[in-house]
């Protein structure tokens, strides 16, 4: 009896706003999706919340919020025209207002730069990559391969 119970709060939360049209209110947005992985001041009193779906899931929601607390348009975030966006510059609260939290944060010593890496949809098994500067602004990004996608041919031969 216990796992449908879990199951089924499970289905109550959405993963994507698509039920969701402009002018739900935050609170509805919230019952829909659940709590937001961060919350961000925009300007004019508006707010924008973020639903990250997971440090291997390859969406991250944005949904934008008037200062009476309405929606006024949502966007799935992880895409490489949100990444275009990213410019040397910007700071780490820009970076995280731009894209959300990020799959795996890791260190670069010799280049003295924390790397945020965010996974997305792609035929290719591809992360992008944002280099950081000590000072907390964004220094340069590049495109590698995921390495959540490497295959160990010993164990499947035939997936070469």
């Amino acid at each position: 009896m216990l796992p449908a119970v879990v199951l089924a709060a499970a289905c109550a939360t959405g993963y994507a706003p698509s039920a969701l049209k402009p002018g739900d209110s935050i609170q509805t947005a919230v019952q829909q999706m659940g709590q937001p992985t961060g919350e961000f001041p925009q300007a004019g009193g508006g707010r924008r919340l973020e639903y990250a779906r997971g440090p291997y899931g390859k969406h991250t929601y944005m949904l934008d919020f008037d200062a009476q607390g309405r929606l006024i348009g949502s966007q799935q975030v992880l895409t490489e025209t949100s990444f275009a966006r990213v410019q040397a510059g910007m700071t780490v609260d820009q970076l995280r207002q731009t894209l959300g939290r990020p799959a795996r944060v890791w260190g670069v010593r010799y280049h003295d730069q924390t790397v945020w890496s965010y996974r997305y949809d792609t035929p290719f098994c591809q992360l992008f990559h944002v280099g950081i500067t000590p000072a907390g602004v964004v220094e340069d990004t590049s495109f590698g391969p995921d390495p959540a996608c490497d295959v160990d041919e010993r164990r499947f031969p035939l997936m070469r």
